[in-house]
Order: structure tokens, then sequence, then C-alpha cells
């Protein structure tokens, strides 16, 4: 397909998707279902940033949790920080009752312009040392699956450790009100839902852009021939660089707008299964189209949400089962079924019929004439 049509796709494919998630979805759905829906923008938001590091850049990046928890823990700090007033303790440090007074690395995220940078800011920051010695050493592949993999696990378990700063197990909840507007109002909740969904398409329409522009052409080039990038004077560990700090900071900006919008933070949100359920929806969805990831994602947490009330045990069976499917017959991701089928037709249709200036088959011999009794031989 030219550029010209995978344009004119992605515009439309984007309208459309604005057209359901601002014109129909607020309408047919019900406030708690809206709320779900949320929710499964948030996770769509990881994913973009996920399309962008694994699908283009071969980045397998298993720890898109820890970038999603630490945006989600900045917002959710100053919302606690505001909920409790000025000079007070939040409600969960006077319950466990371990501090007489505020934490110093709390008290900046009381600022609401501090709070905002530090969710995509510091997912970034954090992103960028790390990569930069990752990277730069040439690590790639499992071992870099592996490495980010173990991040999410130890942030995790950190969160766990540290109950009396961070909640512990039970994370950080029960907000009430977010930046002036009380988020136990359902005005104030659909509220919520417009401004991630207006995020959603502005990551999407970010994302175009740099898969369009001349960066996306050098980062799949790194993807498919990395020592022919260096060889022509680029540096492929700064390219890589560049895609997994995009991608931190499109999973902070997540985990920024899922405390609102869900009303919860804690480790079971950020560590290995979250992260390898993200990789799942974008593999389900097409990891190297724009919008699979999307419609991956949304699809895989709708049916987690849908069939495990109703198979409670046997659910993770079911997802594994999608992603066998999925990979085993539709190796693009669900994004590319209608391509396939259209294939798949097309060569049935170029078998059916005789291919130009192909002669026509021969007709068979005549069977011979059986001889009259007493005819033939003498």
């Amino acid at each position: 397909m030219s550029r010209s049509g995978m344009s004119a796709r992605f515009w439309g494919g984007f309208g459309l998707g604005a057209v359901l998630l601002f014109g129909v979805a607020p309408v047919a759905l019900s406030d708690f279902r809206l709320s779900l829906l949320a929710r499964y923008l948030c996770l769509a938001m990881v994913a973009v940033g996920i399309g962008l590091a694994w699908g283009r850049g071969g980045l397998l990046t298993l720890g898109q949790g820890v970038f999603f928890g630490l945006g989600g823990y900045a917002m959710a700090m100053h919302l606690k920080l505001a909920d409790a007033g000025p000079g007070n303790l939040p409600d969960f440090m006077q319950l466990y009752g371990q501090l007489d007074a505020l934490p110093w690395w709390w008290r900046p995220f009381a600022n609401p312009v501090f709070a905002l940078a530090a969710t995509v800011l510091l997912p970034m920051l954090v992103a960028f040392l790390l990569g930069s010695l990752v990277f730069r050493r040439r690590v790639r592949g499992a071992y870099f699956a592996i490495l980010s993999q173990a991040l999410a696990a130890a942030m995790a378990i950190l969160l766990i450790g540290q109950q009396g700063t961070t909640g512990g197990t039970n994370g950080l909840t029960d907000f009430q009100g977010f930046f002036g507007y009380d988020l136990d109002d359902p005005v104030n909740q659909r509220m919520v839902y417009f401004i991630v969904a207006g995020a959603l398409l502005a990551l999407l329409a970010l994302a175009r852009q740099l898969y369009r522009s001349r960066y996306g052409e050098l980062l799949v080039a790194v993807r498919d021939a990395e020592e022919r990038v260096r060889f022509l004077g680029y540096n492929p560990a700064n390219v890589k660089l560049v895609a997994y700090v995009v991608a931190a900071g499109m999973a902070g900006l997540a985990g920024a707008l899922f405390v609102p919008a869900v009303g919860i933070i804690n480790p079971s949100l950020i560590g290995i299964v979250p992260s390898i359920e993200f990789i799942i929806g974008v593999a389900i969805g097409g990891r190297a189209t724009l919008l699979g990831p999307v419609l991956g994602t949304v699809a895989l947490a709708w049916a987690k949400t849908g069939l495990s009330e109703r198979f409670p045990d046997e659910w993770t069976y079911l997802q594994g089962l999608l992603f066998i499917l999925v990979v085993a017959f539709l190796p693009g991701g669900l994004a590319s079924a209608v391509r396939v089928l259209r294939e798949r037709l097309a060569r049935r249709e170029a078998g059916s019929r005789p291919g130009p200036g192909s002669a026509p088959a021969a007709a068979p011999p005549p069977e011979p004439a059986m001889a009259a009794p007493g005819e033939g031989s003498t």
C-alpha cells in the first residue's frame, strides 16, 4: 500500500475512534462501564509506547510496569497530600502510626506543577539512566528483556517493603479530589474519561509522527541491521534510547491518569504479571502496526473483565489460549486479519482461473473402437 493510502487509512481509523470515544461511548455506556473503558484506555496508552519500542525498534520491554507505576505513584502522592491538607499526613500514614512527619521526598509532590511534571519526566529519567547503561554496552535481545523484567520485580518488592510511606501491598487509594474536582461526582468522572480518551488520541498522533519521520525509519533500520547503521555513522544506542525513553514517558502518563480513573495504585499493578500482560495485548493486536496495540490491549482487558467474571479459575488458561491462537494463525496480530483474509481470497481466485497466455488444456485422446466379432486379426 502506498504512503498516501496508509495515511488515509490511519486518519480514517483515527476519526472513527474519536467518534466512538467521544460520541458513542458516553451515550451508550453506563457510568460504571465508562469507568471500565477509561481503565482500558489507560492500558492502551502504555501499549502505544510498547508498539514504538518493540514493534518498530525490536526492544522487548518487559518492564513497562515500572514506568506505569512511577507515573501512578507520583499522581497518587499529590492527590493524597491534597486530600490531607497543608501540614497534615495522609490518612494511611496516620493509620499505620509509623511516622510523625512527612518524609522529605513526599514534600515536593504537594506542588501540582511538580507532580504533573514528575508523572512523565520521572519515568523518562529512570529510562534514560537505565537505557544509557544497557544500550551502550550493547545488551539486547533476551538479556534486555530479562533485565527489564527484573527491574519490575525489584520495584514491586521495594514498594511492598515500604508500607509506612507507600502503603505497602494496599498501595494508595481512596482519593477524594482531582485538582479541586470531587471524584465522587459522576460528572467529574466523565470529565476524567474524556481526558484519558483525549490523551490516548494525542499519543497516537505523536506516535504516527515518529513512525513517519526520519527517526522512525532509522529505528527500523537499527532493528533490522544494527551493524550496518553503525557503519553508516549513526549510534544505534542513541536511537534505541530515544524510543525507550519516549515509551517510558507514555507509560508514566498512563499511570498518572489511571489513578483518578480507577481510584487506586498498588504494587500488583506494576509488577511482572502486568508487564507481561502489556506485551500480550500488543502481540495480539499486532505490534508492527500503529492502531493494533491499542485494539489488542483494549480487547484483552475487556475479555479479562468479562470472562473472569464467568470463569474466574480458568481465565488465565483462556488468556494463554488466545495468545497461542493469534501467534499461530495471525502472526501479525488482529490488525492483520483483514489483510490476511484478502491475500487468501486473492490466492484462491488466482488458483481457480488460468493465467494469462496459458494454452487451453489438451482434449483427452479418443478411446479406440471395440472390434466387432470376427474382425481384427486373422
